[in-house]
């Protein structure tokens, strides 16, 4: 029998990774393709220029078809910025037969989905948080329960209808549909985050280049999701600006030098860069550095705090944050988070992968391999070793995935 392959495309403002890999007999996922290409014509996750955005997807694309072997024909594509909003919404429906079935869970999404949203937003995720069966509530599966009243309440994201379709017109240019769009820390938590950790309630921060990615989870379900316009770019923006170096150097010093808290830094250590205005290399303390660095950070971390504070579950995270995204990997940024949120802070990245998986091992690709395991749960595979191809809506479930289907449904 042939085996399940499974195509996810990570669209961020640095780079885009597309990735192919095939769903092997334990669930683990065997890489096959890897498509890594600078990203152009993106800007805090949304697209800039068309043309320059669809050439570096389709050499992206090219990539992972030449080292899988395989044509990729669909994808699940990575979403993110600050076009992106949530709400959470409940919806109510009388069980027809008083036992519930799938039709009255499905019948209650789509009752939830009757919000009032403005005609240039598309609804992106209905995520189900839980079920009331006659009154009573925190029912995990609904099915098979007796009653007459079944209620959910159900987590709706939805993104700019335009932005959206740039996004789509991007990847329809190399010949591959959108099989559905998933949002980053949607996908960055299905690798990074444990069972445990979402039981007790923990907050995914994904830190990629243009945005900060975050949703805070509880007693397993998904309770708010949220994209921040600031990111690892700004940071090298400040370098440029406080050293008077090119972005492309200001960039380099950040991977080599960088320290995200001052006051670790000893006042002798040093470096050298070719400052603008200058004739000759000219020596920096890496201490300065550091400073401005700091002073960015910092400043991230607080507007993820206000953030989880505005959403009311600032209470609700024993488990604290887990970090991940490229800029996760600038030393000292997990003791920072931890002081500026008070709260326990981990760094986390993809494991148990296996093929062409090498370079796959950085919190860099957290989202690009979580679109992986998202198409792994959403049954959105193809058994014939062509690539990924069909979408959620024709997706055939039976009762051993109907549960992890209602808990990723997508429109």
């Amino acid at each position: 029998m042939d085996t399940p392959i499974v195509v996810g495309i990570d669209i961020g403002t640095t780079k885009i990774c597309t990735l192919v890999a095939r769903v092997e007999a334990d669930h683990r996922l065997r890489i096959l393709g890897v498509g890594i290409e600078p990203s152009q014509g993106i800007r805090k996750g949304t697209v800039v220029d068309l043309a320059a955005a669809s050439q570096a997807v389709a050499r992206s694309i090219q990539k992972a078809q030449h080292t899988s072997g395989l044509e990729i024909t669909s994808a699940l594509v990575s979403l993110a910025g600050s076009h992106v909003s949530s709400v959470n919404s409940r919806g109510v429906v009388g069980i027809a037969r008083q036992v519930v079935d799938q039709d009255d869970v499905i019948r209650a999404l789509d009752a939830a989905q009757a919000v009032a949203i403005p005609h240039n937003r598309e609804i992106i995720h209905v995520i189900q948080r839980g079920f009331t069966v006659d009154g009573q509530d925190g029912i995990r599966m609904p099915v098979g329960m007796h009653g007459y009243r079944l209620e959910v309440e159900a987590h709706i994201i939805t993104a700019g209808e335009s932005t959206v379709e740039n996004l789509r017109q991007c990847v329809a240019a190399s010949g591959v549909t959108v099989s559905q769009f998933v949002l980053n820390p949607l996908a960055s938590a299905e690798v990074v985050l444990s069972e445990t950790e979402r039981q007790m309630g923990v907050v995914v921060c994904d830190i990629g280049g243009g945005t900060t990615d975050m949703a805070i989870y509880a007693e397993g379900d998904i309770l708010h999701t949220m994209v921040l316009s600031v990111g690892g770019n700004h940071i090298t923006n400040d370098i440029a600006h406080g050293l008077r170096l090119p972005t492309s150097q200001a960039e380099e010093v950040k991977k080599q030098h960088g320290y995200a808290i001052e006051e670790e830094v000893s006042d002798e250590e040093s470096f050298i860069v070719r400052a603008f205005g200058e004739d000759k290399p000219v020596q920096t303390s890496r201490r300065e550095l550091a400073h401005i660095i700091e002073a960015r950070v910092e400043e991230i971390f607080l507007l993820v705090m206000q953030e989880i504070k505005r959403s009311g579950y600032d209470g609700l995270l024993p488990a604290g944050m887990v970090l991940t995204g490229g800029t996760s990997l600038l030393p000292g940024i997990r003791n920072l988070a931890s002081n500026v949120l008070g709260v326990p802070v981990r760094l986390a990245r993809p494991e148990n992968l296996l093929g062409l998986a090498d370079q796959l091992y950085s919190p860099s690709y957290s989202t690009s391999v979580g679109l992986l395991n998202w198409a792994l749960l959403m049954g959105d595979t193809l058994p014939d070793g062509r690539g990924g191809r069909g979408s959620s809506s024709g997706v055939t479930l039976d009762v051993s995935t109907f549960k992890n289907w209602l808990k990723k449904l997508l429109p």
